[in-house]
């Protein structure tokens, strides 16, 4: 074996612009898997954090009221205590499309009326003032708390926000409270905010700002991600005895869409995976064609050591390592070229893209195989020469 590994490699340096066009295709089969798989999960990755910021243990309900069934925010919420083994916070969940004021300063900002529960369903935390209480949104007080963003853009400073006052629409709103910055990111922020540019109020305010009475969604959160079927099922059976119509109502569990969305990312990276290791295929033949003529070219040599007493099997051997070789090599500078190539894409669209084990292994293992699966033929047809035959070989 040691004797056939050393053959191998005196070869493959006796050949070395033949030994490298061998292994181009491995290197670049190896490499493309690589930086595909390893991309798409970096970009993926960001995607997810996005969404599971937005609350992986939330659960959406959005009900069509009618003028004989609808869902009031009192069932909701006697629903909610009766069931506080698998839920926790529940808040209405309330747009107000109308725009905001200070003064003279407009500016567009998303307005949504909420229960005192919802900075503990955002897990945002007070910058400076105080959220939202049951005593405002049941003494329907007309006061806001505003995000970071916002505050800066209305006033200067969030400093000097809470106590004054903002317009939405017609209906002037104290502020009472500021939210704790959440972008990391300076660009992001000063490019319109993002996360941190929002008013909420008293959804009963927003109720009547909107001129209804009615709440069509909800938002409410479980205990245990773990249990996030059985929590949609309760719920649903819950609105099914209202409405009687499946078609009134939703549930919507974002662990449930994060759960699709991982497995469509997993099929995406495969599927991916499996077009860039088409080029290790198509190595795979380069291998065994170069391998071909490499038996061919030693016709001679095999002869020799076949009449000196090499058996079949060790002629195989020797042919078999130097094919793997050949693709080991190639799959290592590939994973080196992969992993650089990869770090440098991630940087260049701006998302953390590393190479995966999963994608080194899986790569690397295929190019090895790829070496043995098509270094056989040649080397079967290199043990089967007859010793005469091959020493009158010219």
């Amino acid at each position: 074996m040691l004797q056939s590994f050393k053959m191998a490699i005196k070869s493959i340096m006796g050949n070395k612009m033949r030994s490298f066009l061998t292994m181009l295709g491995i290197i670049i089969g190896v490499a493309s898997v690589i930086i595909l798989v390893s991309v798409v999960n970096g970009y993926m990755s960001t995607v997810i954090e996005s969404f599971a910021s937005m609350g992986v243990n939330r659960i959406s309900v959005n009900v069509t009221n009618t003028s004989s069934r609808s869902l009031s925010e009192d069932e909701m919420y006697a629903f909610r205590d009766e069931n506080t083994d698998l839920f926790e916070y529940l808040t209405p969940n309330i747009s107000v499309m109308m725009p905001l004021k200070n003064g003279n300063d407009t500016m567009s900002s998303s307005v949504k009326g909420y229960s005192e529960d919802y900075m503990d369903i955002a897990e945002y935390e007070i910058y400076s003032g105080r959220n939202i209480s049951y005593a405002d949104i049941a003494g329907r007080r007309q006061v806001a708390v505003i995000g970071y963003y916002t505050a800066t853009e209305l006033f200067g400073s969030p400093d000097y926000a809470v106590g004054d006052r903002i317009k939405v629409g017609n209906t002037s709103l104290k502020v009472i409270g500021v939210i704790e910055r959440q972008a990391e990111d300076d660009d992001d922020f000063e490019e319109g905010g993002g996360t941190d540019d929002f008013v909420w109020i008293p959804y009963s305010v927003a109720l009547t700002m909107n001129g209804t009475s009615d709440i069509s969604s909800y938002i409410i959160t479980s205990k245990d991600t773990d249990h996030a079927d059985e929590c949609t099922e309760r719920l649903e059976s819950m609105l099914f005895q209202i409405f009687r119509d499946d078609d009134l109502y939703t549930v919507t569990a974002n662990s449930e869409m994060l759960d699709e969305l991982n497995k469509q990312i997993g099929m995406m990276s495969a599927m991916l995976g499996g077009i860039a290791g088409i080029s290790l295929l198509v190595a795979g033949v380069g291998v065994m064609n170069i391998m071909l003529v490499s038996v061919t070219e030693r016709t001679r040599e095999i002869g020799i050591r076949k009449a000196l007493g090499a058996k079949k099997s060790v002629i195989m051997q020797q042919f078999v390592i130097e094919a793997a070789v050949t693709s080991s090599i190639g799959g290592i500078i590939g994973i080196v070229l992969g992993a650089a190539a990869t770090g440098a894409i991630g940087t260049a669209m701006g998302i953390d893209a590393t190479p995966t084990p999963a994608a080194v292994l899986v790569s690397f293992g295929v190019s090895v195989g790829i070496g043995l699966l098509f270094g056989y033929m040649p080397a079967a047809r290199a043990a089967k020469l007859n010793p005469i035959d091959a020493l009158r070989s010219d």
